[in-house]
């Protein structure tokens, strides 16, 4: 299925995925860990184009951000361990404050893609956006159905949304050239895996096909005449 054909501004939202400064700058969580975040940084120019044009067609925007309490009463022991592991424990302290830590400078988005003031945030402890937080019910009271997925890592953070959007019932896109993966090889396939069965985890599209297609809805064609 391909979702771009089909688009409702009502009932579609576009999710931006972790793009913070815990996994996109130089001192944050990714780059303690060792992790090449100029892939992070080159898809920034990807995002913010989505931004642009799903402001513009009126889709409601939702932006999330992983991190924990000051005191980590919300990090799992194993997920704190494996941090250990990568070298970059969860709450140690770094240039950018303690990482991933709510309220710290690297847990702030990065400058380019700072949200609207009407725009939500979700807070989420995990890798998945849904996994205790509101995001459930946040599309369920806008009467959300169909997604648009960017952000990073692909095959963490991403998947972890698109696969239990889908378990949902949403109807998914991600925007392949809008997510980076943390380790090049990992990228093709997790976008790979997307289309497999018809279709299990929805459609991958370009950005560039994205901004054509939100360019193309009713809205976006009222305010550009």
């Amino acid at each position: 299925m391909n979702m771009l054909t089909d688009l409702d501004p009502a009932t579609t939202a576009l999710i931006v995925i972790d793009m913070q400064r815990d996994f996109c700058s130089p001192g944050g969580y990714a780059h303690q860990a060792g992790l090449d975040i100029t892939r992070m940084q080159a898809v920034v120019a990807q995002v913010k184009a989505l931004l642009a044009a799903a402001r513009g067609a009126g889709l409601h925007v939702i932006h999330t951000r992983e991190g924990h309490l000051p005191d980590l009463s919300d990090c799992p022991a194993a997920k704190l361990a494996r941090s250990v592991a990568a070298g970059a424990p969860i709450g140690s302290h770094g240039p950018l404050g303690r990482l991933l830590v709510r309220g710290e400078q690297g847990h702030d988005f990065v400058p380019e893609l700072r949200p609207l003031a009407s725009e939500h945030v979700i807070d989420k402890p995990g890798y998945g956006a849904f996994h205790k937080t509101t995001l459930g019910a946040l599309l369920g009271a806008f009467g959300i159905r169909r997604l648009l997925l960017c952000g990073v890592t692909t095959e963490v953070c991403v998947h972890s949304t698109l696969r239990e959007a889908v378990d949902r019932g949403f109807v998914c896109a991600t925007v392949g050239d809008a997510t980076a993966a943390s380790q090049p090889e990992l990228q093709a396939p997790a976008l790979a895996m997307i289309g497999v069965e018809g279709g299990i985890f929805g459609s991958v599209c370009s950005t560039a096909d994205a901004v054509a297609a939100l360019a193309g809805l009713p809205r976006a064609r009222s305010e550009a005449a």
